[in-house]
């Protein structure tokens, strides 16, 4: 049985949530015991799958010896994270998403970048892979030299947040700056920057570095590739309590978050605009509530400043012309989609 006495260094917890997962599960936990680093405690959360995954988390809770399996009832991603949260014992914690996968240096990276720093939290990037010559390609590319940036909460807002790394896994946090902080129910799309969010306000040190450690799937399952739903709306509604919760301590930013609530709001109109007009009429309202939002928000203060050209074209359209702009930019989805499959027949 692997998981031995061979244990080092301040206890990992591991949280992996996963629904329907049979496919990918077992090479996503290899690639966390395949870890340099040895002291962890890998907690799957199966939420509620309809598959196979149950048996592939008791054949990996018999294989392994420092797993242990929950299970939720089909509540979404950020449920079954807390569940994780609420039975973990380590005083370290990260999450992997159970279609990816971990460089083997990935933990032991981040563990010495805290413990060099003192940081309560020390994350890293990722590459994306979506077949087994990409992964291999990814890990070998890695080496042992890599910047890193210490920072406070303030400066890790700014600087990495607001620029995109709002993401929870490929990070490693200090239980204990955790503490009561959970991500937020019902939420699919964002609740990660949220809980980032809410952790700044705690932490001493963050410390990032420029290793490329979390392997990052490109799955054609994966909840951004799939056609509308109305949870996509969960995008803008986190950005909306981001912009209350930033407002609060640096009205400063009001202008960059709301930008990046705007670009939440033409991305979730792009999906939209990708259905065909019969299905896209079934979901109305949401198109009406994506306007409502945009006209809004647009009335702050500089934030077309903070929009690329591109948002700001595609953000004046839809604000004026909500239904031509879902037909065009249907059509040049159509178009580029067809596009795209005749060089993969031609190839």
């Amino acid at each position: 049985m692997a998981g031995g006495p061979d244990r080092e260094g301040e206890l990992i917890s591991v949280i992996v949530p996963v629904y329907n997962g049979q496919a990918y599960l077992e090479n996503c936990i290899r690639s966390i015991e395949n870890q340099t680093y040895k002291n962890l405690e890998i907690i799957i959360v199966n939420d509620g799958s309809k598959d196979k995954t149950a048996d592939v988390c008791a054949d990996l809770q018999k294989k392994y010896g420092n797993v242990r399996v929950l299970d939720t009832c089909d509540q979404g991603v950020s449920v079954a994270r807390n569940a994780g949260l609420d039975d973990a014992v380590g005083t370290l914690v990260t999450f992997v998403d159970a279609d990816d996968r971990l460089h083997p240096a990935m933990l032991r990276k981040l563990c010495d970048c805290m413990e060099r720093t003192g940081s309560d939290m020390a994350g890293c990037r990722f590459f994306m892979w979506s077949d087994e010559t990409q992964w291999a390609r990814g890990v070998e590319a890695q080496t042992d030299e890599e910047e890193t940036v210490t920072c406070d909460g303030d400066r890790y807002l700014r600087d990495f947040l607001l620029q995109g790394n709002s993401r929870c896994w490929s990070k490693l946090y200090r239980r204990e700056v955790i503490g009561e902080t959970r991500f937020r129910a019902g939420l699919t799309i964002g609740e990660d920057m949220l809980f980032v969010l809410q952790l700044l306000g705690r932490v001493g040190r963050i410390t990032e570095t420029a290793f490329e450690g979390y392997g990052y799937y490109q799955n054609p399952q994966g909840a951004i590739n799939r056609p509308f739903t109305p949870r996509y709306m969960d995008q803008i509604t986190c950005w909306e309590l981001a912009k209350e919760e930033v407002r609060r301590t640096d009205e400063s930013l009001d202008a960059q978050v709301s930008a990046l609530c705007i670009m939440g709001i033409m991305l979730t109109a792009g999906k939209l605009a990708e259905l065909s007009t019969a299905q896209r009429d079934k979901y109305e309202d949401c198109v009406t509530a994506c306007r409502s939002k945009l006209k809004r928000i647009g009335k702050v203060r500089g934030v077309f400043g903070k929009l690329s050209a591109g948002y700001r074209l595609k953000a004046g359209v839809f604000l004026f012309f909500p239904h031509t702009y879902m037909h065009i930019y249907h059509f040049w989805r159509s178009r580029r989609h067809g596009d795209c499959q005749s060089d993969g027949r031609a190839g």
